[in-house]
């Protein structure tokens, strides 16, 4: 019986020196991650999600306006904010600006109104996420309805496309409709946003992340940037974050910072789990988050109260969509049927190189639901059309489906002015991390003309021609480019070329490794894509 009790006395003494060393383990961690957060704090700069799955990189993200005595009011203010308005207000599928409602009056100047009014509007509206108003919130709401007035006019008109895509979703997962503003404070409702730090799409994905949630992204699919597909992904995360904090404040909290950083915040309050009490616990950013998400909701719900009016657009309310079972490049529709190809791409913006790989799994082509019937009609004619041309250098279907190895190519990218790692991480669908560590490089910054080893997805497409696909990558370059030397001179660091019958810029642009039909279009001030047989353009592959 003695040696029984001294067994057990022996173990329990065990287990204990074995939590208490699991305890004193975590407690350094604690301690780390305490200073960690007072030197970011002290330097201000920005935090990380912790979670291992959905990390979301906020570096960079977020910036207070320069003089704008608001934003200090405010704090952070997403990169949403910062985007070239004008630009997109001159952009091909905004037609017009025209006060088409007789109700809403249209003007330079905001409407201010007392507190008791912003409170009662506030509870007048449908919502299960609680809609707090206070000082904070009405900073927002200022943010919006005095300094970010055209910004909102433009997410207003996007609204009236997108909102029905993302309310859908949200329905069919049993998400609250009001989520749906998050997108308005992420990107400006713009599926192809993409930030300094490479989060992209309506949701601001970053690829990891994206990945993790099911999203496919390699150099010619990025899921993040489907409406539909991205949305999903969101929702699994929200409902993921539900079933840890059952509140729905602190799922947008998570969102921005990670549900790391909201532990911690919870921690430090002393255990309370209410936004509003954790608030000054939280990174900076992530305190002007759900404000702003209030603030979204609001004003989009009373543009009109504050003399602001929606943009009208070209783009089509009523779509449909079509599985695509083979290869399929956008010019060979858009020769066929009578679309714009930059309606097309803004309509399935998920295919980043123009091209639908249906031979590896049934993809989707959304289409305005006039053009579906035209498309239907001659479908056997448009798969076959300029085949030859435009697909010269896909991958074989069972060459595919074989493996994912079968899809690894190696690329010299040429960096072009303005560009970073994060961009070009962006066109291959890799990481910047993976760039950094395969060139040996030690920031995030590349000089003009630098060569950059790229190890890429691509999706069933060569970025080499099609008779070089079988030789070494660097036989590859040199073959791509003796095959259009032909037709091109060099001078100055740019490429001569002229331009060759059923040549497009797409076409031209996959004969030099790096440059892509847009680096083609604005070095020659093209105003679009269409080009004629003789026609010199300028390469820059200097």
């Amino acid at each position: 019986m003695r040696k029984r009790t001294t067994t057990l006395l022996c173990l329990c003494l065990f287990l204990s020196s074995l939590m208490y060393a699991q305890e004193v383990t975590l407690l350094e961690q604690l301690l780390e991650e305490e200073e960690l957060l007072e030197e970011e704090e002290e330097d201000d700069r920005l935090f990380f999600g912790e979670d291992s799955l959905f990390r979301f990189s906020l570096n960079e993200e977020y910036s207070v306006l320069s003089n704008d005595s608001l934003a200090l009011e405010v704090g952070f203010i997403p990169k949403s904010f910062d985007l070239d308005v004008d630009s997109l207000l001159n952009s091909w599928h905004v037609q017009y600006f025209s006060n088409v409602d007789d109700y809403c009056h249209d003007d330079a100047q905001n409407v201010s109104f007392p507190d008791s009014i912003y409170r009662m509007r506030l509870e007048s509206l449908h919502h299960i996420i609680p809609l707090t108003y206070n000082k904070s919130v009405k900073d927002c709401i200022n943010l919006y309805a005095e300094k970010r007035r055209s910004l909102v006019r433009y997410m207003l008109g996007m609204a009236n496309y997108y909102f029905p895509i993302i309310e859908q979703v949200l329905d069919e997962h049993n998400m609250p409709d009001e989520l749906k503003y998050l997108s308005v404070v992420e990107s400006a409702l713009n599926p192809n946003a993409l930030s300094r730090v490479g989060a992209a799409g309506l949701w601001q994905f970053m690829l990891p992340t994206g990945k993790a949630c099911g999203l496919e992204i390699n150099s010619l699919v990025d899921e993040r940037r489907d409406p539909v597909k991205a949305t999903r992904a969101a929702c699994v995360y929200f409902q993921n974050m539900y079933d840890i904090y059952k509140d729905w404040n602190l799922v947008l909290a998570a969102y921005n910072c990670g549900p790391g950083n909201v532990n911690k915040a919870i921690r430090r309050s002393g255990g309370k789990t209410d936004f509003w009490d954790i608030y000054t616990y939280l990174p900076k950013e992530t305190r002007s988050y759900v404000p702003l998400f209030i603030a979204a909701y609001y004003i989009m719900s009373y543009s009109c109260e504050h003399n602001l009016c929606p943009v009208q657009t070209t783009l089509p309310l009523a779509t449909d969509t079509i599985m695509v079972d083979k290869m399929l490049h956008f010019d060979q529709i858009t020769d066929l049927i009578s679309i714009d190809i930059e309606l097309l791409r803004l309509l399935n913006p998920q295919y980043k190189r123009d091209i639908i790989p249906g031979n590896s799994k049934p993809s989707v082509l959304k289409l305005p639901a006039l053009d579906c019937y035209a498309f239907v009609e001659k479908e056997d004619t448009i798969y076959q059309h300029r085949m030859d041309e435009l697909l010269a250098n896909c991958i074989p279907y069972n060459a595919i489906t074989t493996g994912q190895s079968s899809t690894r190519e190696r690329i010299t990218h040429v960096a072009q002015s303005g560009e970073n790692l994060y961009t070009i991480a962006d066109k291959y669908g890799v990481t910047a991390s993976e760039i950094r560590r395969w060139n040996g490089l030690g920031s995030n910054r590349v000089a003009k003309g630098k060569r950059v080893v790229v190890y890429v997805d691509n999706g069933g497409v060569t970025f080499a021609s099609a008779k070089s696909t079988a030789t070494t990558p660097a036989v590859a370059a040199k073959s791509t480019t003796q095959t259009a030397a032909s037709t091109a001179t060099s001078t100055n660091g740019y490429i001569t070329y002229t331009v060759q019958s059923g040549d497009s810029l797409y076409a031209i642009a996959q004969k030099y490794p790096g440059i892509s039909a847009a680096n083609i279009q604005k070095a020659n001030n093209l105003p679009n894509s269409k080009i004629r047989p003789g026609q010199k353009l300028k390469i820059p592959v200097g």
